[in-house]
C-alpha cells in the first residue's frame, strides 16, 4: 500500500468527517498591532458544527508571500487558555512567547481553537467526546479535521506562500502537529515537542490514563503504530524534542520510535531531515529546547 493509500487509511479511523468541498468563511473581528507582528482576530468557518475562533499574526517584516506556522496548543487542563497560549505561553513551556519568536524570524502564524478549548470552552471535553461518539464521530478526528481545514484557510489567502506551510505544538500540541503533517503533505516542516508517544509503549507501562479522552481514536492500533503513522512524513524535515523525564512519553518508546523513524529516513536518502532531540527533563520546554527549535526553522527557511 502506498504512502496516498496508507493516508486515506488513517483519514478513514477518525470516524464521520464532515465534507471539505464548502469554501471556508474568515470573518475578521479585529486587528491589533503588536512589536512584531500585527494580529487578527478571526472566525473561521471549519466544519460543519461549531465556528471556530482564530489568531493570524502578520509579521511585520515577512515576504509579500510570506512562510507560515500552524501553531497547535496544548492541553494542561488549561481548557480556557486555547489559542491564547500563541500570546501567553502555558507554565511548562519557555517564557517567550511563540508569537514572538516565530514572527520575529519572518513567520507568520495561524492558531486556533480545539474543541472544547478558549472561546469553544462551554461545553466540556467528557460531554464533546462521547456526543460525537454516539454519531460515528471522534473528538480526536473533529479537531484534526480542523486543522486540516486550518490549513486550506491558509493558502487561500493571498498573503500566504503556500510552498512554505509547517506546523508546531507542544503537548497536545505536539501529538496534532504529527498527525497532521501525516496526513497533509501541504505541510512541509514540522516540529513537536513533548508528546511523541509509543502507545503500545504506553500499554505495557500501565500509562493509558497520562493522555485525555481527546487522544483515543477505536481500532487505531490494529493498523498504525506511532512510528507507522510518523513515516507518511517522510522525507519531509522533521524535528522531535522529548524529554527522557517525561511519563507522557516512555524512553522506551522514543528508542523504538527514533530506531524506525531513522530506517525510513535513511531508505528516502534523507537521513538529515529527521532529528529526535532529547533533554534531561520532564513535561517541559526549556531554553535550549526553545534555542533548538528556532535555529532549525532558521535553517529551514535559509534553504
Amino acid at each position: 500500500m502506498d504512502v496516498v493509500d496508507r493516508r486515506e487509511e488513517l483519514l478513514g479511523l477518525l470516524g464521520r468527517l464532515p465534507s471539505r468541498t464548502k469554501p471556508i468563511q474568515a470573518q475578521l473581528l479585529e486587528e491589533q498591532e503588536h512589536r512584531s507582528y500585527i494580529l487578527e482576530k478571526l472566525v473561521l468557518d471549519l466544519n460543519d458544527r461549531e465556528p471556530v475562533p482564530a489568531y493570524f499574526l502578520r509579521a511585520k517584516h515577512a515576504t509579500p508571500h510570506t512562510p507560515v506556522m500552524l501553531y497547535n496548543h496544548s492541553h494542561g487542563g488549561r481548557y480556557a487558555a486555547g489559542k491564547e497560549e500563541l500570546l501567553s505561553p502555558a507554565p511548562y513551556m519557555y517564557a517567550k512567547s511563540y508569537a514572538e519568536s516565530l514572527t520575529e524570524l519572518g513567520f507568520s502564524v495561524l492558531a486556533i481553537d480545539a474543541w472544547a478549548f478558549g472561546e469553544r470552552s462551554s461545553r466540556s471535553e467528557a460531554t464533546i467526546f462521547k456526543e460525537l461518539l454516539w454519531q460515528g464521530r471522534t473528538m480526536w478526528g473533529m479537531m484534526v479535521f480542523d486543522s486540516l481545514r486550518a490549513v486550506d484557510y491558509l493558502v487561500s489567502r493571498a498573503d500566504v506562500d503556500p510552498a512554505r506551510i509547517g506546523t508546531l505544538g507542544m503537548s497536545m500540541g505536539s501529538t496534532m502537529s504529527w498527525w497532521l503533517a501525516a496526513l497533509d503533505p501541504r505541510i512541509q516542516v514540522t516540529v513537536d515537542i513533548c508528546c511523541l508517544t509509543d502507545f503500545e509503549t504506553l500499554l505495557e507501562e500501565g500509562g493509558i490514563d497520562r493522555h485525555g479522552l481527546f487522544y483515543y481514536v477505536p481500532d487505531l492500533l490494529n493498523h498504525f503504530t506511532t512510528a507507522q503513522i510518523n513515516a507518511l512524513i517522510a522525507p519531509r524535515p522533521h524535528l522531535s524534542l522529548a524529554g527522557n523525564l517525561d511519563p507522557l512519553t516512555p524512553v522506551k518508546g522514543l528508542d523504538k520510535i527514533d530506531h524506525e523513524l531513522r530506517s525510513v529516513y535513511t531508505q528516502l536518502h534523507a537521513s538529515e531531515s529527521w532529528r529526535l532531540s532529547r533533554y534531561d527533563v520532564a513535561h517541559l520546554e526549556t531554553k535550549a529546547m526553545r534555542d533548538e527549535v528556532i535555529a532549525y526553522l532558521q535553517a529551514w527557511l535559509d534553504k
